[in-house]
């Protein structure tokens, strides 16, 4: 009987060393960080960006992988239906994420519930810009045109249900304006339209304007983010024209698994923070008239509730459906 003991009390000993043990030795292989569009857009840049230099904290390679479809559906639930064990992981973008799970027809999984948060990568202030021949000047002249022609003033959009669709539906709500939607298959097509005058008006991203600015054919009015864009300082912002409670960026975050240890979390949130530090990774992102803002596992999931609620509440008050 005290042998059984013994050996009971042995095995309890190895069973409790072993947890630690194991947790210490991920990553014991390389780590696939999924990009839910295709190769060349922001999401996949951002994870670009961060991959090699968080491979280099861990230890092992971290390979981006593209599943792309359904607007960043089926890599994101390809994700989260994947094994919490931290080599799966997904740089989402939160907006879209966020959007999609607020629409009536739902993906396959529950945004809300079925990640948690490691990290945010990168933060992308986007600008309204109008055609050159809209008499508008600034923001206030251009909801003043809005209000005198309600339901006339286009506005294009990357397709329904984008952030730029989004943001322009959020746009409506918080001036009291009613634009007409012209949804397009992507940012290229709606900004080629822009420039031709075949559209009024867009809320896009910066590196999807900013070339084209030189043109003289648009024109910025302000950017979305509650401060001024690092890449136009200039530029003012839409809160800074007279437009209350407007804060709108295009946000990308690392994402893993609900059930994903927490130890591997940290881990991997500590990497991202070493990474947003260095002079290499901010200028990459600047490129892209972007941000580096690596966040803690907590302030990644904060951000994560937010964007849920908040695009619920104007898909709500909006005609988006």
């Amino acid at each position: 009987m005290k042998q059984t003991w013994r050996i009971a009390l042995a095995g309890a000993v190895l069973a409790l060393a072993a947890g630690p043990a194991q947790a210490q030795a991920w990553p014991s292989k390389p780590v696939r960080m999924v990009v839910p569009f295709p190769p060349g857009g922001a999401t996949d840049a951002a994870a670009r960006i961060y991959a090699q230099h968080l491979g280099d904290f861990l230890g092992q390679g971290v390979v981006v992988e593209n599943k792309a479809g359904a607007g960043g559906e089926i890599g994101a639930e390809y994700v989260a239906k994947s094994a919490p064990d931290g080599y799966t992981l997904l740089m989402g973008a939160v907006g879209s994420h966020a959007i999609h799970a607020a629409m009536p027809d739902k993906p396959g999984y529950d945004f809300a519930t079925a990640f948690v948060g490691v990290s945010m990568a990168t933060s992308m202030p986007m600008a309204v810009a109008v055609n050159s021949k809209v008499p508008a000047t600034n923001v206030q002249e251009l909801i003043a045109l809005a209000k005198s022609k309600p339901g006339t003033i286009t506005f294009g959009s990357a397709g329904p249900g984008t952030s730029q669709h989004m943001a322009g539906e959020l746009f409506q709500v918080v001036t009291g304006t009613r634009l007409m939607h012209v949804p397009y298959r992507g940012s290229g097509p709606a900004i080629t339209d822009l420039l031709g005058g075949q559209i009024d008006m867009v809320i896009e991203t910066l590196p999807a304007l900013l070339p084209q600015v030189a043109s003289g054919k648009i024109r910025l009015l302000g950017v979305t983010t509650a401060t001024r864009a690092t890449a136009l300082p200039d530029l003012p912002t839409l809160m800074e024209q007279g437009v209350k409670d407007y804060s709108v960026a295009t946000t990308y975050a690392l994402l893993a698994p609900a059930g994903t240890p927490p130890a591997v979390v940290d881990k991997l949130s500590a990497g991202m923070q070493k990474a947003a530090a260095m002079a290499s990774v901010q200028q990459a992102a600047l490129k892209l008239g972007a941000d580096a803002v690596a966040t803690s596992p907590a302030d990644t999931s904060r951000v994560l509730k937010q964007e849920v609620a908040r695009w619920a509440d104007v898909v709500r008050m909006s005609t988006a459906k």
